[in-house]
């Protein structure tokens, strides 16, 4: 099913730039195996993200056009991205095309990441963080296409990866409780957002898994309220 939708629907940098919106702050957690002695880790619990709809827009096409353009040096977006966060520290606003022109330039002529991050701190902090996030979004991909005699085959792709996991022409809306209090199962934060579509729209599964558990809130609250 899941390449069926990619055939049909052509992945565009738009579809980047509303996951990136509806996870704006996005965190998470590195988890070791359990030793006899029990030591302190220094390890990321939280990253707030706020990278730019600009900066992930030009940071994706350079990606992108680096890896399907005969000669040209290929450039990972995210270390792009992480190099301009630890130049402004964290602070997207301050982005100036020029910086990240000099950037890509520098690469182009084989200067690499390491030597030019190398006095950037908080680089690989920034990179670790943004590559848990960001790390699928971007890459080698499979679709299926019908060759001129019927028959089918799949053809390697590189580019945007992820799509929107509600059916194409469905309506939604979005309903922003990143951070709100959670009690279902046990007391937590709700780390993600929510899309809300009408009864019967088709929603495309992103990730393989099994549902433990599943509920109509809006039910359950009107059969407490009538019990």
């Amino acid at each position: 099913m899941q390449v069926i939708w990619k055939k049909k629907q052509i992945i565009s940098i738009s579809i980047l730039i509303v996951f990136a919106i509806l996870g704006i702050t996005s965190f998470f957690l590195f988890s070791s195996m359990a030793t006899e002695e029990t030591e302190e880790k220094d390890y990321i619990k939280w990253v707030d993200f706020q990278v730019t709809e600009e900066v992930l827009e030009k940071t994706a096409q350079i990606d992108i056009t680096s890896h399907t353009k005969e000669g040209e040096v290929e450039i990972n977006w995210i270390e792009l991205i992480a190099y301009l966060a630890a130049k402004y520290g964290g602070n997207f606003k301050n982005f100036k095309q020029k910086d990240l022109d000099g950037l890509v330039e520098k690469l182009q002529k084989g200067e690499s990441m390491e030597t030019i991050t190398q006095n950037m701190k908080l680089y690989s902090y920034y990179l670790e963080a943004y590559t848990a996030i960001l790390k699928e979004f971007i890459g080698e991909y499979e679709i299926e296409v019908q060759k001129e005699d019927g028959t089918k085959e799949f053809q390697k792709k590189y580019g945007i990866k992820t799509f929107l996991p509600i059916a194409k022409n469905y309506g939604f809306s979005h309903y922003d409780d990143f951070g709100a209090a959670r009690s279902y199962g046990y007391k937590r934060t709700h780390l993600g957002n929510d899309l809300m579509g009408a009864i019967g729209t088709p929603i495309i599964a992103v990730e393989s898994g099994v549902i433990e558990a599943a509920r109509m809130e809006s039910v359950w609250r009107l059969e407490n309220r009538n019990s």
